[in-house]
Order: structure tokens, then sequence, then C-alpha cells
């Protein structure tokens, strides 16, 4: 009897051990898959926040998840131009410290590429360096600048606001618009045009010795006409130092800012414009160009490491762009050898120019320190 009863409690004892093992093991089967789909998700999210994927663009726009957030990738350029270009968006790490403008469409959602009338504009003075300042600013991120002359406010103002603006490169959010023709300062419809667009255009003026403006622009103007004048010869009245300075001439009467800066003057306050000094820009492109970042209310990185002196062309160059890494100076007309003037006639004309040049400092409170 009490052999039977032993058999009895070891088999019941035997099967709730089995039962409990059972159940264990359910239990951890369950706990494991869960924690190996947690892993594959977790592993699946690291690799999206960190990998660098290149693709093109469809249309219509993509959507990507980037760590629980849907993102749309925006393409920088129109798609005629990427199939033309082969160009790829690249779908940058969210922890990425390139701050450049263009790839701030990754924190900002929806944002599209669009043309827009210029913020500022640099409307002067004619061989005083305003190719330098615009190629120096433009190596800013936060600056896009129309690549060529548009002479909107002096030769195609009938064509129109929406003709100008297609002119003008797209840009983004916090990004500026420039367009640099030098012949608007000396327009005499510029100032009340430029206002009518914006009354609150930012305007760059460029200046230098007239003198030494006047030799430059003649300078350049006999590269392209090899029979021309002496300079003496169209300076003056007579054609000789002697005689009296001829103010009908062009290269003599752009020399003459303050006339000009009277009119600007009159449709714009003095604090939207800054005159940049053409012999400053030249010897320290970076102080300038800190002033000017300043100015336009950007953060200062277009700096010394920027630039490096060209001895041979006695101009500066870039050591670095957006575009190359590689150094580079602005093309073979600048920095060109002027020819050689005959004494008198400069002491002559710095004579006629001095009491202008008076005027222009008292104009722009910034004594320029010319002859």
């Amino acid at each position: 009897m009490q052999h039977k009863q032993l058999n009895r409690t070891i088999a019941v004892t035997t099967g709730l051990i089995m039962c409990a093992v059972y159940v264990l093991y359910t239990f951890h089967a369950c706990l494991l898959s869960g924690i190996n789909r947690s892993f594959k998700q977790t592993a699946a999210l690291t690799i999206a926040s960190t990998v660098t994927v290149t693709t093109i663009a469809p249309t219509p726009l993509p959507h990507v998840r980037i760590l629980g957030s849907i993102v749309r990738i925006v393409p920088l350029i129109d798609d005629n131009t990427a199939k033309q270009t082969g160009t790829t968006l690249r779908l940058l790490s969210p922890n990425t410290t390139d701050g450049s403008p263009k790839y701030r469409f990754l924190r900002q959602q929806g944002l599209r590429p669009s043309r827009h009338l210029p913020d500022a504009l640099i409307i002067g003075v004619k061989k005083s360096g305003t190719r330098a300042l615009l190629e120096f600013v433009r190596l800013h991120p936060d600056v896009r600048a129309a690549g060529c002359e548009v002479h909107f406010f002096d030769r195609h103002y009938t064509k129109g606001l929406a003709w100008y603006r297609h002119h003008m490169p797209p840009t983004i959010e916090g990004q500026i618009t420039m367009e640099k023709t030098p012949s608007y300062f000396i327009t005499r419809e510029a100032p009340r045009r430029v206002r009518h667009m914006n009354p609150s255009t930012k305007l760059l003026v460029v200046v230098r010795d007239p003198v030494t403006r006047a030799i430059s622009d003649y300078t350049q103007a006999k590269s392209k006409k090899r029979d021309m004048k002496r300079f003496e010869e169209l300076a003056f009245t007579n054609g000789s130092a002697g005689g009296v300075v001829d103010t009908s001439w062009g290269p003599v009467r752009i020399g003459v800012y303050a006339k000009y800066l009277e009119r600007w003057l009159e449709c714009f306050p003095l604090s939207q414009l800054l005159f940049v000094s053409g012999e400053r820009l030249i010897a320290d492109p970076a102080v300038e160009i800190g002033r000017v970042q300043d100015f336009l209310g950007l953060k200062r990185v277009v700096n010394e490491k920027h630039f490096y002196f060209n001895s041979t062309k006695g101009f500066p160059c870039l050591l670095k762009s957006e575009e190359r890494s590689s150094p580079h100076c602005l093309g073979k007309t600048k920095g060109r050898n002027h020819p050689r003037i005959d004494s008198v006639a400069i002491d002559r004309l710095r004579e006629f120019y001095r009491p202008f040049n008076q005027k222009f400092y008292h104009l722009t409170g910034i004594n320029f320190g010319w002859p």
C-alpha cells in the first residue's frame, strides 16, 4: 500500500516538474524573440542615421524616415539640370557638422530654392575692384550672386522686374542674393529705380584714387583698341598736360564721385551704403571683406585663410573657394600693367580731383587719403 502511494507521489512530482520546465522554456523563447526584433529595429535606425546614401532625386519628391522623423528630400537644382549634369543628391548624417546652406534642406522640411530680386547690389565704381569684391564675398556660403553684369537698371529696365528676377541665381532661406553692375553708380535713373524695387536694398560702392582709376579705365580700353590715342591726348582738351582737363571724357568724368553719390543719397540713407576702399581691398582683402560681411549681416566666414598675394600680378588671389580647392587668381586682366603717364599730367589731374575728393570725404564721413 505504501509502495503504491510512493509511486503516485513520484508521478505527480514528475508531471509538475515537466510543466514548470515547459512554461519556463516558452517564456524564455518569447523573451529572446522580442529582444531579437528590438535589436534589429535599433540596428536599422542606427544605419539610417549614420550611413551616407547617394541617390537621384525622383519625381514626386521622396520621403525618408530618419530617427522617427519624416524628411522630404528637396533637390537644389531642377530635374533638367540634374539629368544634363548627372548630379546626385547626398543624404547626409543628421549629425553632420557641415553648416553650409546647401545642406539645410535636411533640417527644413519642404524647402525649395527659388529666385529672388537682389538683397544687395554692387553699384560701382568701374575699374575700382568691383569684380574682386564680388568674387571675394561670394566665397561666403550664404551669398549667391549673378555671374555676369545684368545691367537691368541702366539698359534693360523696360523688361520688368520678372525678367530681372529670372537672371538671379536660385537661393534658399537664409541666403543673400547679389548682383554687380558698376555702371549703376553713374546712371541718373538708377537710384530711383532701385528704390522702387526695394527701398531696403543694401548698396556697396568700391572706390579708389580717381587718377589711378582713370588710368586703369584707359588701360582696359587700349587693350581692346591698339590704335587708341595716348592718355594725355584724351584727358586734356588741347591734347597735352598743359591744357584743361576734359571732363567729357568718360575715364575722367566717372572719378567725380561726389556728383553721383549725391543722387543716391536723395533716394537712400547713408546707412544703406557701404564704401569699400579699392586700395585696401588689394592690400588687405580679409579686412575689407570682414566689413562687407558685417554690413550684410553675415557671420564672418571669409577671412585671411582664403587669400594669398600674387607678387607677379600685384593682386590678391584665392587660396580656396566653394567650387575650387586649389589656388587661383581672378583672371588675366586683373593686375594689368599700366602704361607710363607723364608726371605733369598726373599732377594736373590730382589737382583737378582734390576738391571733389574732399566733398566725397564729407558726404561719406570717410577720408580715403588719396593724394
